[in-house]
């Protein structure tokens, strides 16, 4: 690092002498950590070879511009616009400032349907199903820009290839909106006409703060506990707390939908309640050299107080998101629960955090590529009874635990 100060140093000095100090000193600290933030995803990005971008022209099309920023949130953009190159939902700056675009898939889903962005999923209590939208419809345009002119915006500039996934992303983007800011959307219903387009206005949400970890009983003799977030280490305590008061119930639901994720040292005490030996739940991998190094295992051991052995179904949705993908992909793993409503997020790694030294701007990225008990992807994992869109997920699960445990009633 010192080396490369000195050299940028020793160049700008000779522009200077050059040019007699037409074009003002500049502060290189911000090209700095543009070398920082390219050269870690360079050697530790975990998902090259399934990527089009090429990372060598990312840097050559944007290090010119990090010469020319000025100032920290000037850089947060361009980071924002390197990241996007790689289009992934799980690759991102982490301090970014209102008035940024959030990355997909804040509260739809859509794909591209000719002109216009069919809506796959609506996120549960979020202001697009305030606002009335379901799965159906059709996104025309987002703040009053063709949502096709808006996709274009946000498509890589630096890929070998056309990737489907890329553009997938990046229609997602300017739908999701920009952060702190409300959103305009044009929407049309299922087959609908002219007369049937509709601006909305989606305004931020309050934060509402839910608790972690939550439960409740069921009729019918069975329990919920709803799994908010697995980033508290404090949620391991509650969630054996609500195993205390629910053990005698006759099955579990377990629910993990709307749940962004958190940390694996927060998942795996919890999938130890619910068995008696040591198991492998999960297998990683890492970048070695050009490629992904051996696979090793992750394991789960047994817990007590008690081991809850009765049926268990874990209830997914389209926003449950890294550890809220792993948790279900473990409790199959381990033998221990059914998988029951819709495909997850899609987030097929562990993530690293990146602090660049001298702005202090921080982002992450994928690093470890998740594989389950029989090494298939997690990105790739889809719910053992997968409910269509729209339809009632927990009536599902309520009728697959009757079923279940059917025998064991008097």
């Amino acid at each position: 690092m010192m080396k490369r100060r000195a050299f940028l140093g020793t160049a700008l000095c000779a522009a200077a002498a050059l040019s007699r100090a037409v074009e003002p000193p500049r502060d290189i600290s911000i090209v700095q950590d543009f070398d920082e933030l390219w050269k870690t995803l360079a050697d530790r990005y975990c998902f090259f070879d399934q990527k089009a971008t090429d990372w060598n022209r990312v840097r050559a099309m944007y290090r010119p511009m990090a010469l020319r920023l000025d100032t920290e949130e000037e850089f947060q953009r361009l980071a924002h616009r390197v990241l996007n190159e790689l289009y992934d939902a799980h690759t991102g700056v982490n301090n970014a400032p209102d008035g940024m675009p959030r990355y997909p898939w804040y509260d739809l889903v859509t794909e591209r349907h000719g002109d216009t962005a069919r809506v796959i999923a609506v996120k549960e209590g979020s202001p697009a199903e305030n606002a009335g939208i379901l799965p159906g419809d059709a996104v025309l345009a987002a703040d009053g820009v063709p949502v096709l002119t808006a996709m274009r915006a946000f498509l890589p500039r630096c890929l070998k290839h056309f990737d489907p996934e890329a553009e997938r992303y990046a229609l997602n983007v300017p739908i999701s909106g920009l952060r702190g800011r409300p959103r305009r959307l044009t929407m049309r219903r299922t087959a609908g006409t002219s007369s049937d387009i509709r601006e909305l206005t989606l305004d931020v949400p309050a934060v509402r703060r839910e608790p972690d970890v939550s439960w409740r009983r069921l009729d019918g003799g069975f329990g919920y506990i709803r799994i908010a977030s697995f980033v508290d280490n404090a949620a391991v305590s509650a969630f054996d707390k609500a195993l205390e008061e629910l053990r005698e119930a006759a099955a579990l639901i377990i629910d993990v939908r709307r749940n962004g994720g958190g940390d694996t040292g927060v998942a795996v005490p919890m999938m130890g309640r619910f068995i008696t030996e040591r198991r492998v739940y999960a297998h990683m991998r890492r970048r070695e050299g050009s490629g992904l190094g051996g696979y090793w295992r992750e394991y789960v051991d047994p817990r007590g107080p008690f081991t809850y052995a009765s049926p268990v179904a874990v209830l997914t949705d389209r926003w449950s998101a890294s550890m809220a993908e792993g948790f279900p992909m473990g409790m199959r793993g381990i033998g221990r629960a059914t998988i029951i409503g819709q495909p997850m997020m899609g987030l097929g790694a562990a993530v690293f955090s990146l602090r660049c030294d001298r702005t202090g701007i921080q982002a992450q990225y994928s690093a470890e590529p998740v594989y389950d008990a029989n090494r298939r992807w997690r990105s790739l994992m889809r719910p053992d009874i997968v409910v269509p869109e729209g339809a009632d997920i927990m009536d599902a699960a309520l009728r697959y635990l009757a079923a279940a445990t059917s025998g064991n009633r008097r």
